[in-house]
């Protein structure tokens, strides 16, 4: 019960308390352009259909075919030319991305359009701001007399009128794949009306017709009536009326002008009667998308029985067809001639039973050629300016266009082909309201004025000149430029078209290149000021090809570019800190510009990354992968037949690597060999240990130490001692710069070895600008103390300096090359000065002993100074010393000495 009265209540709620929804409004049909109804203008991407309006705020697309595009709905606008088109707007949120075959569907229009302000509805593609077609929407209300209705009011008659198009037809037949034919009866006036429709060259020809009914199945085409349409050189469409008496090319015999093969009908009549005999009339023709349309008319049956054959629309006969190329007009046969077709039955030529009368449509969907592209190709050459100019638009590839286009050497609009890495010269002498650049909007006219972006790779208002005074214009594409790019004017929408940039040689593209070791891989880059640009190519078929940045593939940041099983190239990264397929670790670094291709088993690989991560320091792996244009970068490299991103073995590991690190100067555009350098910085390491930390400090031990010898042998032995230090420096020094083909201010150890050199090559100047001493009763002269003071002082830093040059050196060592015994060689090396410092704590101490026995009188006493030539050059107070030692000595009478000296 209660379940029952829970069912009653329930609906009760929610109508008092929420009330039924209002319906929505439903469309009125008080527009007078109500029930209007017309075809769709092909323009390009193949568009067809029916379009009528069903009511004041909808309409119905019927049989629609069209080839997809980018961001494509239904534009409305106030007319059909260029400047309205293109500031037309959006009717509808119905978008057409796809490709559509045969389609039928409603649209809705935006509340606030109405159909007076749609005057042209366009199938609009907004990024390019191209037209697939349209249809002109026109007001079709009559007023007619009627007799009163029923309820006795009177009203208007609204007449439908339908706008046929000249792409648009009853019938269609597909003969191949490429290859259709189009067809309306019109029995009214005993003719048919055909459309030839096919995907093939631009200068192909394409033929259609009806065999001799008393021909075999072997010979078809003897004794055929066919029309033979195509493009002439100028773009016009062309149909001619042929007769076939022969397999062969239409030819004349020179002897009694007779003609044979597949020739027109007119030429068998002779030249008084050229053009008499045909039986085609051109109806229409364009070329769209790289697929040819022509539309031609014939009699059924009032023909010129001797060339051609009536048609019995309501028979069953034999039609034949054929594609092939087509010869121009010479001054023998002034006719476009068709050539041999070649090919297989139903691929070039072919033939089947066709009732024209009986109904037809097996054609779904548009045609989509391969090559879609029939504008003039001009590719850049370094070496020749391009011309650029402007003229009239006849044949502009992306309508709706201004009248006047950009022509570059003489050519309309055509497609550019440039190569990355090859300077491209524009000479600009297209007036000044046209100024050229290169631009990644394909429209052109300054994207800015449409609240929109660009990126502007050359040229801009500057751009600009005449025929008398061109103005020219340099652009080098580089590896980062995109394939697809376009050229237009700064002041004008549309007047230009696309630019194809393509690969050309990496050493064009990239700055600099080395070869890594065993002559295996190219390694390619550019540096910029925050990134660098990085190419490698293998130079043997393989499956992969991996780059490391390090001195092996263990602790390396390796770059692997292969392709997968669906074809498309990849570039991943990986930090590797193991031996086995376990240590390979997916990273994720900030590539860009990523290309990956193979080329008969060569596989090449491109990509750019910031020099320093974005990511902060040791959070992951790939955040510590810094490169340092200024410190050469270790590069190995390894290949393999398979590479898989998510199930690495050993199976699928590399099978050849580099057997040595090369290291790459960034800057200086150069590498070497990793090991070979080994040797030779361990002599250079040696020969100024010897120098620093035995020669040159030894020659300052005996200076402050030997000074108690007889005669001047502590002079000599420090002379010879400095001296020597200082030939071993120079020797070394030159050897590394010999050898690393350069002297290069960059490393830390550098940098400490150059100012230990400096500052060891003011000792012999000093030596040389010493001034004279003074006798020992006579004060020393502020010359000389100065001189001592200097002497001391650049001598002690030297010997700081140099030392810190042999750590740095030997860091910079173990950073280079890993080697394992760089840190017992560092321990060895302060042990060996921290027992030097003892040492010279030891003599130090000595030294004081020696010189306070000899002042208190310990020891034995001489008459006369015995050390009259021991300057202390290493004790600043020496001089004070010697004074009052001068000043005892002058105030004894007589000195003690020996007995037995």
């Amino acid at each position: 019960m209660l379940r029952e009265i829970i069912f009653i209540l329930l609906p009760l709620f929610f109508f008092f308390f929420f009330g039924y929804a209002d319906p929505a409004p439903k469309c009125t049909r008080s527009s007078s352009f109500v029930d209007f109804e017309s075809e769709f203008e092909l323009v390009q991407h193949q568009l067809r259909g029916h379009f009528k309006i069903i009511d004041d705020c909808s309409f119905r697309v019927s049989q629609f075919d069209m080839l997809s595009g980018f961001d494509v709905h239904f534009w409305g606008a106030y007319a059909s030319d260029f400047d309205n088109l293109t500031t037309g707007f959006i009717v509808s949120d119905h978008k057409l991305n796809h490709t559509y075959s045969n389609f039928t569907f409603d649209v809705q229009l935006f509340p606030n359009i109405t159909w007076d302000m749609i005057h042209v509805l366009s199938v609009w593609d907004i990024p390019t701001a191209s037209n697939f077609g349209h249809v002109l929407i026109q007001n079709v209300t009559t007023t007619e007399a009627k007799s009163p209705s029923p309820s006795g009011s009177d009203g208007e008659k609204k007449v439908s009128v339908v706008h046929t198009q000249p792409t648009m037809f009853d019938n269609c037949k597909v003969l191949n794949k490429d290859f259709r034919v189009r067809w309306s009866l019109n029995l009214k006036d005993d003719s048919i009306e055909i459309g030839l429709e096919g995907a093939t060259g631009v200068m192909n020809y394409m033929a259609f017709g009806w065999a001799n009914p008393n021909a075999t199945d072997s010979e078809l085409m003897v004794g055929a009536d066919v029309a033979v349409t195509g493009f002439k050189e100028d773009g016009l469409p062309f149909v001619d009326d042929f007769y076939i008496t022969k397999y062969s090319e239409c030819v004349k015999n020179s002897e009694n002008g007779s003609v044979e093969g597949v020739c027109p009908d007119s030429i068998y009549e002779g030249p008084d009667r050229v053009g008499l005999v045909n039986d085609t009339r051109m109806i229409y023709g364009h070329r769209s998308d790289g697929v040819s349309l022509v539309r031609y008319k014939r009699p059924l049956s009032q023909v010129d029985r001797r060339y051609d054959h009536p048609v019995n629309q309501s028979a069953k006969m034999t039609v034949i067809w054929a594609l092939g190329k087509i010869r121009a007009p010479d001054t023998v046969l002034p006719y476009y001639l068709p050539q041999n077709h070649g090919g297989l039955p139903f691929e070039t030529f072919g033939h089947l039973v066709l009732n024209v009368s009986q109904h037809v449509n097996d054609c779904k969907g548009p045609l989509d050629a391969a090559d879609k592209e029939d504008q003039d190709i001009i590719i850049a050459d370094a070496k020749v300016p391009l011309v650029v100019s402007t003229g009239p638009a006849w044949h502009y590839p992306n309508p709706p266009n201004p009248v006047k286009v950009i022509y570059i050497n003489k050519k309309e609009a055509p497609v550019l082909r440039v190569e990355r890495g090859v300077p491209v010269t524009f000479s600009i002498q297209a007036g000044h309201d046209v100024a050229l650049y290169v631009t990644s909007d394909p429209v052109g006219g300054n994207a800015t004025l449409r609240n929109l972006t660009e990126t502007i790779y050359a040229g801009g208002s500057d751009a600009h000149g005449v025929q008398a005074s061109p103005t020219e214009l340099i652009w080098a594409p580089d590896r980062n430029t995109p394939d697809q790019i376009y050229y237009h004017s700064v002041y004008e929408k549309k007047m230009g078209w696309r630019v194809e940039v393509v690969d050309g040689g990496l050493s064009d593209m990239y700055n600099n290149s080395v070869v890594l070791d065993d002559q295996q891989v190219t390694f390619f880059w550019t540096l910029t000021k925050d990134s660098i640009s990085i190419a490698a190519r293998g130079e043997k078929k393989s499956g992969y090809l991996a780059v490391g940045l390090g001195s092996g593939m263990v602790n390396s940041y390796t770059y692997v570019g292969w392709v997968d099983d669906n074809g498309v190239g990849r570039v991943d990264t990986y930090w590797i800190d193991g031996q086995d397929a376990s240590s390979i670790h997916l990273t994720r670094e900030n590539l860009t510009h990523v290309r990956c291709k193979t080329e008969n088993g060569i596989i090449t690989f491109e990509f750019t990354r910031p020099l320093v991560p974005a990511c902060s320091r040791g959070k992951r792996p790939e955040c510590n992968n810094i490169i340092d244009p200024t410190t050469p970068l270790k590069v190995i490299w390894a290949m393999g037949s398979r590479w898989s991103n998510t199930h690495l073995t050993e199976r699928n590991m590399h099978t050849v690597t580099s057997s040595r690190p090369i290291r790459v100067q960034l800057m200086r555009g150069s590498a070497e060999a990793e090991q070979d350098l080994l040797p030779v910085l361990a002599v250079h390491g040696f020969m100024m240990f010897l120098a620093w930390g035995i020669l040159l400090p030894g020659g300052i031990l005996a200076a402050r130490y030997l000074k108690h010898l007889k005669g001047d042998n502590w002079y000599k032995i420090h002379v010879y001692l400095q001296y020597s230090g200082l030939a071993i420096v120079f020797l070394a020094l030159l050897f590394a710069v010999a050898e690393l083909r350069g002297f290069h201010v960059s490393s830390t150890h550098v940098k400490f070895g150059i100012a230990a050199i400096f500052l060891a090559c003011i000792q012999p100047v000093n030596a040389f600008l010493r001034p004279p001493k003074q006798s020992n009763v006579e004060p020393a002269t502020l010359n000389r103390i100065i001189w001592e003071y200097l002497h001391i002082i650049v001598g002690r830093s030297a010997i700081v300096v140099g030392i810190g040059a042999l750590f740095t050196g030997m860091k910079h060592l173990g950073d280079r090359y890993a080697l394992e015994n760089v840190h017992g060689l560092t321990w060895a090396m302060i042990i060996w000065f921290l027992v030097g410092a003892l040492s010279i704590a030891y003599f130090e101490y000595r030294e004081k002993q020696r010189v306070r026995d000899r002042i208190f009188g310990r020891g034995n006493w001489v008459l006369g100074n015995e050390e009259d030539d021991a300057l202390d050059l290493l004790s600043p107070t020496n001089t004070n010393a010697t004074n009052k030692e001068s000043q005892a000595s002058a105030r004894m009478e007589v000195q003690l000495e020996p007995l037995n000296r």
